[in-house]
């Protein structure tokens, strides 16, 4: 599998409720937009439009485990990782960590390869497989 890729982040006021607290949909938008900067990495930038020269990559399944609130202005790492490589499927994981090294979140991440032009289920392009083995 590649490296781990991290990316930083700070938590914005428009990212929380009014009591201060990260709203749970803003961990999906976190967890893609560090997907997105590790692809970057592994297939060269522009990652994503890399990716999608090759397949479609929906999202085929997202899941989190919350465990530890996040504020307002608190900085977030989170560290990037290959989870899976299936035939038709590719997963990743990410791990929320807050600046003192506390797991805050993780959220495990699934696409599945369709073809562009059929929108059928596909095998991962063998240049997506090496990037991500």
């Amino acid at each position: 599998m590649p490296n781990a890729v991290y990316v930083s982040r700070t938590v914005l006021f428009g990212d929380c409720d009014p009591a201060g607290v990260m709203y749970t949909p803003r961990f999906s938008h976190f967890a893609m937009e560090a997907i997105f900067t590790a692809l970057d990495e592994w297939l060269g930038a522009p990652g994503l439009r890399n990716l999608m020269a090759e397949i479609a990559p929906p999202v085929r399944a997202m899941s989190f485990e919350f465990l530890k609130p996040i504020t307002w202005d608190d900085e977030l790492n989170m560290k990037v990782t290959v989870a899976a490589l299936r035939e038709h499927s590719f997963g990743f994981l990410v791990e929320g960590l807050m600046d003192d090294g506390t797991l805050a979140f993780t959220a495990n991440v699934s696409h599945v390869c369709i073809s562009p032009d059929t929108r059928e289920v596909v095998p991962i392009p063998e240049l997506v497989r090496r990037h991500l083995s």
